[in-house]
């Protein structure tokens, strides 16, 4: 290896859950479950608020907001849920911006010949036109959605993580997530979780049981030479 070459990473493959991790889409998700709110005359929510709910996929998160507020009947559900989708697809990327440092980090993995991955349980085909929205959809070999892989296959199941090593043709591997979803599916697939304490948490970062806890991306590199040592 020259000088000027990159250092070897520690890791073959570091993949990225989405929502509250990579990017910070509450503000679009937020006017996706107001819109929703709005239409069965339900009290406004803040990002702030709709932020606890994100992880476990849309319809979970529509059902909190909702609950929140006396719960709906299925019936009337599917027609809010089918408005927030309509509303959140056409609004994806307004106001969603990537965490900071985020960037950098992916440049300097990239520099490291890191192959990147996000899995998600967004609908794989929402967190491909954001991330391209975004300007960062190239950066990844592959992205999987909550519906990728079939019913009963998106996080906490260790499935996509599997698939994640496999579509990033195999190799040593870590995982960064803000929620259970994401570091029970980890540790699940055998591989090192890192939390971020800048995501979406449901309660401390720390009941997560995740390897490590970043606060800023900043850490991300030096963190992972520390879990490959």
């Amino acid at each position: 290896m020259s000088e000027n070459s990159p250092a070897r990473a520690p890791f073959d493959i570091v993949g990225f859950d989405l929502d509250g991790t990579l990017l910070d889409t509450s503000p679009d998700l937020a006017a996706a479950v107001n819109h929703a709110l709005a239409l069965a005359g339900r009290p406004l929510l803040t990002p702030a608020e709709v932020e606890p709910m994100i992880g476990g996929g849309a319809k979970e998160m529509l059902r909190q907001a909702l609950e929140a507020s006396g719960g709906c009947e299925p019936d009337a559900f599917r027609g809010y849920y089918k408005e927030m989708l309509r509303h959140y697809e056409a609004h994806v990327a307004d106001l969603t911006r990537p965490y900071p440092g985020a960037v950098d980090a992916l440049d300097a993995l990239a520099a490291q010949r890191v192959k990147l991955a996000v899995v998600t349980n967004k609908f794989e085909s929402l967190a491909v036109k954001l991330l391209g929205l975004i300007g960062l959809l190239d950066r990844f070999e592959t992205v999987i959605g909550g519906d990728t892989l079939g019913p009963g296959n998106a996080k906490p199941s260790p499935a996509p993580i599997t698939e994640m090593i496999a579509r990033c043709g195999g190799g040593s591997a870590v995982f960064l997530g803000d929620s259970t979803y994401d570091i029970m599916a980890a540790k699940s697939a055998g591989i090192p979780a890192i939390a971020v304490s800048f995501g979406f948490l449901h309660g401390p970062v720390e009941a997560l049981g995740a390897d490590v806890v970043i606060d800023h991306y900043d850490q991300l590199l030096p963190t992972l030479a520390r879990l490959a040592a």
